[in-house]
């Protein structure tokens, strides 16, 4: 399909401004400050899908952020493509350590670099440009839909609803999805398996207001001090979690399985120079890799309480926070890990202490078949572009609402993501290869191709 080059390398530059003009709007959708931005960033979906050849294009109002939507039907005998993505992004802190302004993207050495480059702006847009390529070249060969959500960094409260109300709006034969990573261009993957989630805040309380820690440090129990003993509990020295009852429903991978897992490339001496630590830790009697693809685990994600402002104010702190997180496996429920970890620290915590603990968010694991058609199309075009059979591999991260989709739709998903794990997602100087995003460009026509004539033969 050379006419897919030559779209791409006439519109070169275009696409890059067009997607940076989405990047620099700040559409954080975990602060309610930016609530202006993203209805901006929700817009300006609407519009590119409107001028890259959908013949609708709106934005759905919900209790939280808009959810925009798109499609073009060309045919009701053809396959329908969902195409999945979101415009929100994460906070940018600690923004001293970026390198360069968060929202304003720039290219250094064949990267941009930009809060939301490739989580998920980066990588969602891919698909309006690669759906305009096929639009205007008249290839495109079957029926697209776009669904594109603001609340994904925050647990996609809205779009649960949205799409049990819009069930027949939303009908489609597969949901393609890129918001994942693979090993590298050179050793291309596609992600078949995604971690669940229970994300949860801890407060705890002792004395009813901030006490002088010298007129009663030493006689009343300090917030911080006991919630730093309750976290530290929560693991052990083999790095497993402590929590009673977490692991009953974790189910074992094969030693046949985890043999064809350990065959995907890895380099543990440059994932550690990546990152600049000395020595990896995790749950003893697990590879790396198989700590964040088959494996549950839990972090803490941010602690605070008492005085941290400059100076010193010499403080008995009244409350202590903690944000936790649990990364989850296939057969595990993050209502259930909810309920047991609450069960828990209300166990452990001192008689001095009063505790509470709010579920922030939570979905469940994922793993998508590679028997399918929809599979074995995006395997074929990740090949057709990269010149290999792309490995499939199972990422530690989460997309809460995938198996919602299911359940809900009834329609399994692909997840064709083109990010590397160097592109700093979630963290300071999130970055994305240009290479990356036009392969991505390149390669999504070619499993509208695929998909289209596999789904006619069936």
């Amino acid at each position: 399909m050379e006419h897919v080059k030559q779209y791409i390398d006439q519109h070169h530059d275009r696409f890059l401004q067009e997607l940076f003009g989405l990047i620099r709007i700040p559409s954080i959708s975990s602060v309610a400050g930016y609530k202006d931005d993203m209805i901006r960033a929700a817009e300006y979906w609407r519009k590119s899908l409107r001028e890259a050849g959908c013949d609708k294009s709106e934005l759905f109002q919900t209790d939280g952020n808009p959810i925009v939507y798109g499609e073009k039907i060309i045919d009701l005998s053809l396959p329908t493509v969902l195409v999945y993505g979101h415009y929100d992004v994460m906070p940018v802190d600690p923004v001293e350590l970026w390198e360069s302004q968060p929202f304003k993207p720039e290219v250094r050495k064949g990267r941009i670099y930009a809060r939301g480059a490739d989580d998920d702006k980066g990588q969602s847009f891919m698909h309006a440009k690669a759906f305009e390529l096929m639009v205007r070249t008249n290839t495109l060969p079957c029926n697209v839909k776009f669904m594109i959500e603001g609340e994904e960094e925050v647990g996609s409260m809205n779009i649960g609803p949205f799409c049990r109300k819009y069930k027949d709006l939303l009908k489609s034969d597969i949901i393609l999805v890129s918001d994942t990573s693979m090993i590298a261009l050179n050793t291309p993957s596609i992600t078949v398996g995604l971690r669940g989630l229970a994300y949860m805040q801890v407060e705890l309380t002792g004395p009813n207001i901030d006490l002088h820690s010298g007129i009663f440090g030493g006689a009343v129990a300090n917030p911080i001090n006991a919630l730093a003993k309750m976290i530290a509990s929560l693991t052990d020295d083999n790095g497993s979690i402590t929590i009673p009852g977490f692991y009953d429903d974790v189910i074992e991978i094969s030693r046949e399985e985890r043999d064809e897992m350990a065959k995907a490339p890895f380099n543990e001496a440059s994932y550690m120079k990546n990152i600049e630590v000395d020595e990896l830790f995790g749950e003893a009697g697990y590879s790396t890799k198989e700590r964040t693809g088959i494996r549950p685990s839990l972090d803490v994600n941010g602690i605070w309480g008492g005085y941290t402002s400059e100076g010193s104010k010499t403080v008995l702190p009244s409350k202590a926070f903690a944000k936790i997180s649990m990364r989850l496996v296939p057969n595990q429920d993050y209502r259930k890990i909810d309920e047991l970890f609450e069960k828990y620290l209300m166990a452990i915590a001192p008689k001095t202490m009063k505790v509470k603990v709010t579920l922030l968010h939570g979905g469940q694991a994922y793993v998508s078949p590679i028997d399918t058609i929809a599979y074995q199309a995006a395997s074929k075009a990740v090949e057709a572009t990269l010149g290999k059979k792309p490995i499939p591999v199972r990422s530690g991260g989460s997309i809460p609402i995938i198996p919602d989709f299911e359940e809900v739709l009834g329609v399994k998903t692909i997840l064709m993501g083109f990010g590397l794990e160097s592109d700093a997602c979630h963290s300071p100087n999130e970055n994305y290869p240009l290479d990356n995003f036009f392969k991505g460009i390149e390669t999504i026509p070619y499993f509208y191709q695929y998909f289209t004539e596999m789904y006619l033969k069936k």
